[in-house]
C-alpha cells in the first residue's frame, strides 16, 4: 500500500467531476473499477511453491505445455481480473459485441445498478437507535 495510504481502506473521490461540483454515476462505475484494480496490484500475490506451480514445472518439464493442466485452470483468476467495464479484446471482437467505449458500457452499468440494487435491510432495531440519536441530539441543542 502507498505509505500515505497505510492504514486507510478508502480511495476518495470516486464519481467526482470538476472539483467535486459534480457527480456522474458512469464516471462512479469507471473509477470503482480502476479502485478495485489497485486494490488487486497493492494486494499483491502469493509466492510459493504451489503459486509458482514447482511441482507442475517438474512434472510438464522444460518446454512442455502448461495452459492445459488443471493447476493452471484453478488458479489463472487468482492473478488476472477480468474488467466489466474496460474491455480487453482484440479489437474484431469488441467490433462484433457492439464497439462500445467505456464510458457507453459505465452508463448502462450505472443505470442498471440504479434500477435493480436491492441494498439489504438494517438490523433489527438499528431505526429505533437512530431515532433516539435524533431525539438525544435535539434534546440536547433544544430543539423540539
Amino acid at each position: 500500500m502507498l505509505p500515505a495510504l497505510a492504514g486507510a481502506n478508502i480511495i476518495y473521490g470516486l464519481g467526482m467531476l470538476e472539483l467535486g461540483i459534480t457527480f456522474d454515476f458512469a464516471q462512479l462505475v469507471i473509477d470503482n473499477e480502476i479502485a478495485e484494480m489497485i486494490k488487486h496490484v497493492v494486494r499483491g500475490i502469493d509466492v510459493n511453491d504451489y503459486t509458482m506451480a514447482v511441482d507442475v514445472i517438474k512434472e510438464v518439464g522444460i518446454g512442455g505445455e502448461f495452459v492445459t493442466n488443471m493447476h493452471t485452470f484453478e488458479n489463472f483468476k487468482k492473478v488476472q481480473t477480468d474488467p466489466k467495464i474496460f474491455d480487453r479484446r482484440m479489437r474484431e471482437g469488441w467490433e462484433a459485441l457492439g464497439s462500445k467505449d467505456v464510458l457507453e458500457r459505465a452508463r448502462e452499468e450505472a443505470k442498471y445498478i440504479l434500477e435493480n440494487y436491492k441494498p439489504d435491510p438494517l438490523p433489527a432495531g438499528t431505526e429505533k437507535m437512530l431515532e433516539d440519536m435524533v431525539a438525544e441530539g435535539e434534546e440536547e441543542l433544544g430543539l423540539e
